[in-house]
């Protein structure tokens, strides 16, 4: 699928800039800020060939990695302190920022860019990572 189709059927991707979208609709998110975000980033990407589904980067602040995973998928269930959750939960009204495919969007960054109308990051992967890394030694959870 070329970038042009892509961004056709992904219309929750602003045309340029960036934009605030409303978690638990097209998709909830997971923030992990700083490098271990980053780490869990680089991790899934190993795990998945490549293809983790859509991760955004924010370039400052809090250095915060987005991971948007399917919508209604982050609730329910215990996340590690580490974790942020951005859904759309009773009760809860949470926005993440969601850069353009191209052109200027900073502090933003796709990570790991949309490939296809569906596809986000596997939660319970994205779970299991986190507490694998927390567990291991000289990891930078709990550092920041």
């Amino acid at each position: 699928m070329n970038a042009r189709s892509c961004r056709e059927q992904l219309d929750w991707v602003p045309l340029s800039g960036y934009q605030l979208r409303k978690a638990g609709v097209q998709f909830d998110a997971v923030r992990i800020d700083g490098l271990g975000g980053r780490w869990a980033a680089d991790w899934l990407e190993r795990m998945t060939d490549g293809e983790p589904g859509p991760v955004v980067s924010q370039v400052n602040g809090r250095r915060g990695v987005y991971f948007l995973c399917p919508p209604g998928s982050t609730g329910g269930r215990a996340w590690p302190s580490v974790a942020a959750l951005f859904n759309g939960g009773a009760g809860r009204i949470s926005y993440v920022p969601v850069p353009a495919l191209r052109g200027d969007t900073w502090p933003l960054t796709w990570r790991f860019p949309p490939r296809e109308p569906g596809r986000f990051v596997h939660p319970l992967l994205l779970r299991s990572t986190v507490l694998a890394l927390m567990a291991l030694p000289d990891t930078p959870f709990g550092e920041e």
